[in-house]
């Protein structure tokens, strides 16, 4: 075997024979269902008066602090908070030193009601021109209230650039959703990929907004020091017109801000991201999206800006998966593949994660895009252009999980469990990316399937001879 020293060094050339049959092996074998049965408990959210749901210190501190992406490329964070009485400051003071903070920056301030509910002021400030690969103190300025916090820049955009994404979905605030993030917490992610249903308030009647309170305390030993790249799901719709709620999505556009201008989206709801050495596309399952629509338009222009020669990774989300074998939520996902799919094969996208359905399942490389109306050709098959799919809807939620998979296995579907869990996803250069699932097994997580990734455009299949 010869190995271009520019791509791996010679040192290196058994591993990589190893992790080329490994991602063979994975991606070919037969559909399999998990024997493993996790125990059949009540998924129940934490109480109110939970330690992990507990206010700061301090009058009218700062809480739920959040960041997610502020621009295109990683050189900018929006850091987003509540101050639950007054409105006080949205003055961000931030620097390459603790208690020593040579930059400030300002935002706005927010507030909604939903019904019976009126928010405290939520304040969103981007910060802009970060150098690379660079720690940040950032401290939330708030008289004699302000919290200190920090983050970690990512690595310029550029090929073989490595990095670590946890991916967790429909995880809401259960004793479950405890484990799953507590899990996380262990991991060396860097940043997490979300792929809808955030708090679960609207279990409650009126979408109790006081949930999403809670859950934003409960995430910020996370969401504060790394950056969170939000989808939105069903769960965030919020359309209650009994009580005077007509406008969809409320609750999470007041709280949750995305840099969608910076890659030319109309909406919040739908944009794309740079990432070490991943292009990141998140689509919304529950906007209009066929064509001529504006997500249809955006999307059609947003594959040809990906540059695979930057960003060799392409990676899309959204809630509603498109290849699904439970009975929850089968097929609901149909008429967003038929609109979308050709051009996921056309771009050669990499890799799809979703949400929605309460239990874990990873495809095959599959299409199913030659079918129309007057041909019988509507069977899913293999295709080396095609992503693989992963459903990560089992963060935790109070609905428990979707144990009802249709049988027999698909041909389509590679592995499925019902079990909660996280995902991770790292990549290692231009070529290849490790995958792989923790279920929540007893008091820690344990890794209930994998796959090695290689790359369709880097990957050259002349590095064996």
């Amino acid at each position: 075997m010869d190995v271009p020293n520019k791509h791996f060094p010679r040192s290196k050339c058994q591993t990589i024979v190893l992790l080329i049959l490994i991602s063979r092996m994975t991606e070919s074998d037969g559909g399999v269902t998990s024997k493993y049965r996790r125990k059949l408990e009540a998924s129940m959210d934490m109480p109110l008066n939970s330690d992990v749901f507990r206010e700061p210190d301090g009058y009218n501190a700062p809480q739920q602090v959040h960041i997610t992406q502020g621009d295109l490329e990683g050189r900018a964070v929006i850091v987003s908070w509540i101050t639950p009485i007054e409105k006080g400051s949205s003055k961000v003071a931030y620097g390459v030193e603790s208690g020593n903070y040579q930059y400030n920056a300002e935002g706005f301030a927010t507030r909604y009601q939903f019904y019976n509910y009126t928010s405290g002021f939520i304040h969103h400030c981007k910060i802009w021109n970060l150098e690379y690969d660079t720690k940040y103190y950032y401290k939330i300025v708030s008289a004699s209230s302000a919290r200190e916090f920090w983050f970690i820049t990512p690595p310029e955009v550029g090929l073989d650039v490595a990095y670590t994404f946890g991916i967790i979905g429909d995880l809401g605030q259960t004793y479950d959703s405890n484990k799953t993030f507590h899990h996380y917490l262990k991991t060396n992610g860097q940043a997490i990929l979300y792929v809808g249903d955030l708090s679960y308030a609207d279990h409650y009647f009126y979408d109790d907004q006081v949930r999403w309170d809670t859950w934003g305390r409960f995430l910020e030993p996370s969401t504060a020091y790394q950056p969170w790249i939000w989808t939105a799901g069903n769960h965030e719709i919020e359309f209650l017109p009994e009580v005077g709620e007509i406008h969809p999505f409320k609750s999470y556009l007041h709280r949750f801000r995305t840099p969608y201008s910076s890659s030319k989206s109309a909406s919040p709801l739908w944009y794309s991201v740079k990432r070490a050495s991943a292009h990141i596309i998140v689509l919304s399952s529950y906007s209009a999206f066929s064509k001529y629509t504006p997500q249809w338009r955006w999307l059609q222009d947003e594959f040809s800006r990906v540059n695979r020669m930057n960003t060799p990774w392409l990676i899309v989300l959204m809630h509603s998966p498109w290849y699904n074998s439970n009975e929850h939520h089968y097929m609901e996902g149909e008429t967003m593949r038929v609109e979308f799919e050709k051009w996921f094969v056309q771009y050669k996208v990499d890799i799809v994660f979703s949400g929605h359905v309460h239990a874990y399942e990873r495809s095959h490389r599959i299409s199913n895009v030659v079918y129309n109306i007057a041909n019988d050709l509507c069977t899913p098959v293999h295709d080396e252009s095609a992503p693989i799919y992963i459903t990560v809807g089992d963060g935790g939620n109070i609905e428990g999980l979707a144990m009802g998979f249709i049988e027999p296995q698909p041909s389509y579907s590679s592995f499925r469990e019902a079990s909660f869990g996280h995902g991770m996803l790292e990549i290692k250069n231009r070529t290849h990316a490790f995958f792989y699932w923790h279920r929540n097994e007893d008091e820690r997580a344990v890794v209930g399937d994998s796959v090695w990734l290689f790359n369709r455009i880097w990957y050259k299949k002349n590095y064996l001879v």
